[in-house]
């Protein structure tokens, strides 16, 4: 389905359930900024987003990498770009029938690795025929989430995995995730340093340095520096640290999904200054509540019509029974919102459909491609969310 607005699809489908409005040009231009921006490949983490049209419309932003933790996800790529795309196998544990199926009917080659036994099973199920990256443990940054807590070898460890991948003829390069939605740009310049203490203990160049995802997104109320920032820190990094000769490579999924998809919700009951909604942590809006996130709202009537009143504070309850789904924090919408209206919910590209469930029998299914532009990039406030004390 394509709407020109919310308006209209609104009245096109009058919708008792969520809609995933997807918006292809943000997409694409978040695609197209990166891609030209970054001095290497680009991989898009499709674990962020995996809905077709969001992976479409990165595809015509210029995104021919793709970070793969799954066979699924694998399957999923090659299905709908075939050879013009390249999976990367980057999840450090993997099934040994999936490396098989995936290197024999998909043509993967790229593997991430954090224990020997991992490399002796990519070995044993492929041979030789595969570029292998070391995952390496970074310290907690300014992140909302730290990476290096399941997966990640010490330096010293990740030396000797480098040293014995090349001692067996591999390709190796060195990997490492400084944590979701990072806050601070050196964040990656100290890890490009301990990628190249690894490479210097390990006495061999690297192939490949991969500096990960992270890079984040300006939500309501993080302070974060620019995209250019970021890679440009990593640039300084890769010319201090001598990596000219290694090919660069990033993972990004929050920095280019984020704009790509709001939410629209109906309100299903009000009760004094709660409303019910057909969303909420157990569908698309769970990472608003785990990394506590604030994004901007937009309510909409039937018609186009205004509602009236001036913004109030609510409390957001999502469909289930289970009472911890509720939205942190109270919510700014217009006093004179009742049942049967819609509540849009923006910037949430990263991680909603990629981890929505079907708790209870609710589902966010529907997707509408939307022409209008995301509303909150809009440079005006006022902000739609303050968080409670």
């Amino acid at each position: 389905m394509k709407h020109k607005n919310i308006t209209a699809m609104v009245a096109d489908l009058n919708p008792d359930r969520p809609v995933v409005c997807l918006r292809p040009a943000e997409l694409v231009a978040a695609a197209q900024e990166l891609t030209s921006m970054f001095p290497g490949d680009v991989l898009y983490a499709v674990k962020c987003n995996p809905l077709p049209g969001v992976l479409r419309a990165l595809y015509r932003g210029g995104v021919r990498h793709f970070d793969t933790a799954s066979l699924n996800e694998v399957e999923l790529i090659r299905g709908m770009f075939g050879a013009k795309s390249t999976p990367y196998f980057n999840h450090p544990i993997k099934a040994r029938s999936a490396i098989k199926k995936a290197h024999e009917e998909h043509g993967v080659r790229h593997y991430v690795v954090d224990t020997e036994a991992e490399l002796d099973k990519i070995e044993q199920v492929v041979g030789s025929d595969a570029i292998i990256s070391v995952r390496l443990a970074t310290a907690p940054g300014i992140a909302l989430q730290h990476m290096s807590s399941k997966f990640g070898a010490t330096p010293t460890e990740g030396a000797r995995l480098v040293r014995l991948a090349k001692n067996r003829g591999y390709e190796v390069g060195v990997a490492f995730h400084v944590g979701s939605q990072c806050k601070d740009p050196d964040d990656y310049y100290r890890a490009v340093k301990l990628a190249a203490q690894v490479r210097d203990a390990a006495g061999t160049e690297l192939d490949i340095l991969n500096v990960g995802g992270g890079f984040p997104a300006p939500y309501i109320g993080d302070d974060v520096p620019p995209l250019q920032d970021y890679v440009g820190t990593v640039v300084k990094a890769v010319e201090d640290f001598d990596f000219q000769n290694s090919v660069l490579q990033c993972e990004p999924g929050r920095a280019l999904a984020v704009d790509g998809c709001s939410i629209l919700t109906q309100v299903h009951l009000r009760k004094d200054r709660t409303l019910y909604i057909n969303d909420g942590i157990f569908g698309t809006l769970g990472e608003l509540v785990y990394l506590k996130l604030r994004v901007k709202l937009r309510a909409h009537r039937k018609g186009g019509q205004p509602i009236p009143g001036p913004m109030g504070d609510f409390t957001l309850y999502g469909p289930t029974c289970d009472p911890v789904d509720v939205m942190p924090g109270v919510w700014q919408l217009p006093e004179g919102i009742q049942e049967g209206d819609w509540v849009e919910i923006g910037q949430i590209g990263a991680y909603s459909a990629a981890i929505t469930t079907t708790f209870n029998g609710f589902s966010t299914d529907i997707v509408s491609e939307v022409d209008e532009p995301a509303y909150w990039n809009e440079t005006e406030e006022p902000v739609r969310i303050r968080a409670t004390a």
